[in-house]
């Protein structure tokens, strides 16, 4: 039985593993490479194994870097199922076809470019029909229910704690004579975090698959991230600028209104207007709505005591484009959460032309800024970038509130694989090099045996 590493190996985005038993052929994950341009024009290399042999496909969670490219591994010939978490099929509904909308507008930006030089035209990674044709091979799943999903192969998903719908997957595997059960975390929930539930704690294993995104280091505790993040809006609030606010749409725009929410009055949110400027994040805030069965208990007692976790008397959904360049008009009072969350795309950069060189603004960087990317550039302390070829004065305040991530940190990822009996050998994924070595060091200092794969290794599991 052998484990190929095909994505997130020495890198934090691209999630992509190939187990063959022998007897089946299974992929977890099939994610979006991203971050600089060289980076994501791997997306459009072929894939490592022939798609119309396997014999099914997990996913996670629905970040695109899970989930992106399955609508190229449709096209590519893959004709079985896609299982996951239910939520997660909602979710992936609303992202995909997002993200088949923006490689649309990709390829039509740079067309409009290679024609004025004479050049072909290019053909985007894939569209708005290929993602939703993706969506009819989704089959979903509870938690904690085992599946027969290949000859020889059963899966059980576990919560993760990290979005809604995010599962660690169980595989339990018949191959060879024997019974192996392989664990992989899927990218693992940060304790404590608001609405959603911790990860559920795992405690067989012959082989774990972990990530180690923050494999380095610690978050603050929550009590003082809240601390910090509502000092900052006071301090916003006397400079009367507005805030600019990148997020996931998925997970972190929820974490945000929900915690607004529970800290109306004492962060003094009630003199400004808060804008959600993301379609996608205002969809997914209603498939959040709805599955408030995966809620944390606190969650639940608040959607009872307030009709909702979401609902804020001065909170504007934003949908179209009209609406979202009619907020760039407002010089102060405003509190803009838009995408893309690594600031890469999306509506954020458009604030960020016309907030960004202000001393009166604030950004408020909320999730991890993955290699190359304008967000991470910005929390290294970038004085200018670039914004559609013009290079823009940073002026504003940068906020980095770390204790807000959706991720484990290293002793939530300890204490998560703490919980397995006999130390079962761990491959370390979905990290920068660095995160990975000191979470790797860390592992072998309490026994445990650690590989560190590179893109394209594989594993043999005994």
């Amino acid at each position: 039985m052998q484990l190929h590493f095909l994505g997130a190996a020495r890198e934090v985005t691209g999630s992509c593993f190939l187990l063959d038993t022998g007897q089946a052929r299974v992929l977890i994950d099939c994610g979006l490479i991203q971050g600089s341009p060289q980076d994501e024009a791997r997306n459009r290399q072929p894939f490592a194994f022939d798609a119309g042999r396997l014999d099914a496909v997990v996913l996670s969670h629905a970040h695109l870097d899970h989930s992106g490219r399955l609508p190229l591994l449709i096209k590519a010939g893959y004709r079985g199922s896609i299982y996951t978490q239910r939520a997660t099929r909602d979710l992936c509904r609303i992202m995909l076809k997002d993200s088949g909308h923006l490689q649309e507008k990709d390829a039509q930006w740079e067309n409009s470019k290679r024609q004025r030089k004479g050049l072909r035209a290019v053909e985007p990674l894939y569209t708005v029909a290929d993602a939703q044709t993706a969506m009819q091979y989704f089959k979903v799943l509870d938690y904690d229910t085992e599946q027969r999903i290949a000859p020889g192969v059963w899966l059980r998903l576990r919560d993760a704690g990290h979005i809604l719908g995010s599962a660690i997957v169980e595989l339990r595997v018949q191959a060879n004579g024997g019974e192996r059960r392989l664990v992989f975390s899927g990218d693992l929930g940060h304790c404590g975090a608001p609405i959603l539930r911790d990860p559920t704690r795992v405690t067989e294993a012959d082989l774990v698959v972990m990530e180690s995104t923050y494999g380095d280091r610690n978050h603050r505790d929550w009590d003082s991230t809240w601390q910090e993040l509502g000092d900052v809006l006071r301090s916003a609030r006397e400079g009367h600028g507005n805030i600019l606010i990148p997020a996931f749409a998925v997970g972190r725009t929820q974490e945000l209104l929900y915690v607004f929410q529970q800290h109306y009055r004492e962060w003094g949110l009630d003199t400004w207007n808060i804008f959600v400027d993301s379609p996608m994040a205002i969809e997914a805030t209603e498939v959040y709505a709805r599955h408030w069965a995966l809620y944390d208990a606190e969650a639940v007692r608040a959607r009872q005591q307030n009709g909702g976790v979401f609902s804020l008397p001065n909170l504007h959904m934003s949908r179209t484009p009209n609406q979202s360049m009619a907020i760039n008009r407002i010089r102060s009072g405003a509190i803009v959460i838009a995408g893309s969350g690594m600031c890469t795309g999306g509506r954020i950069k458009h604030h960020f032309k016309h907030n960004l060189w202000r001393s009166d603004c604030h950004v408020i960087i909320v999730g991890f800024q993955a290699r190359g990317t304008l967000g991470r550039a910005l929390v290294d302390g970038a004085k200018h970038v670039r914004l559609w070829g013009e290079t823009i004065r940073v002026g504003a305040k940068i906020h980095t509130i770390g204790g807000l991530s959706a991720h484990a940190d290293q002793r939530g990822l300890l204490d998560w694989y703490g919980n397995f009996a006999h130390r079962p050998p761990v491959a370390l994924v979905h990290g920068e090099e660095a995160a990975i070595a000191t979470l790797g060091t860390a592992l072998n200092e309490r026994g445990v045996y650690v590989t560190q794969p590179r893109p394209g290794d594989v594993l043999k599991v005994d």
